[in-house]
């Protein structure tokens, strides 16, 4: 299996388990953070859906150019991070095929205009933004749900709240904590 493929395969399994993280943050809440060195509930949450797609289109080009500046846009609705979120996943399923394996393991370079920031296998660096990032985000959300009083889905494991949907095509006893 390609390098591309394999990482859509990841990115197919784990976009519903995103979706369910975004899908709890109550729109009330949308501008709510926990300290005021935090991004709002909301800009967290647009960061996470656009995330995929924008990095996807990004490593399309060799060298890219580092943003000069991060945006963090705020959100009206939580249907705007979904509709995002929405445009982000068919912008991995449509670009990401399109590397082959030479053009992953190819060194991609990100500069500072004429200063080389960055370089490394593309693969490496998708697989260090597209993911670990997005999953360091999405445990980030779990916290702002928590202290928002929001069940948490469940994600690789159970959380305190629902056990994972492989969990009920397995018998387990039933956890009590000592």
């Amino acid at each position: 299996m390609s390098i591309a493929k394999e990482f859509l395969t990841e990115f197919e399994a784990q976009a519903p388990v995103t979706r369910r993280f975004l899908e709890r943050l109550p729109e009330d809440k949308l501008t709510w953070k926990p300290h005021e060195k935090s991004l709002t509930a909301g800009q967290l949450a647009f960061h996470i859906a656009a995330g995929p797609g924008g990095i996807v289109r990004f490593v399309a080009n060799n060298p890219a150019q580092a943003p000069k500046s991060f945006n963090f846009p705020q959100p009206a609705s939580r249907e705007e991070i979904l509709k995002t979120f929405d445009e982000s996943i068919d912008a991995v399923r449509s670009l990401l095929p399109g590397f082959d394996d030479a053009a992953m393991k190819e060194t991609w370079r990100m500069m500072a205009g004429d200063k080389e920031v960055l370089a490394q296998p593309r693969a490496d660096f998708v697989r260090d933004v597209m993911f670990s990032h997005l999953y360091q985000h999405r445990g980030q959300l779990s916290v702002y749900l928590r202290l928002l009083d929001v069940a948490v889905p469940a994600s690789w494991g159970p959380s305190a709240d629902e056990q994972p949907s492989f969990a009920a095509k397995v018998e387990q006893p039933a956890y009590a904590p000592a």
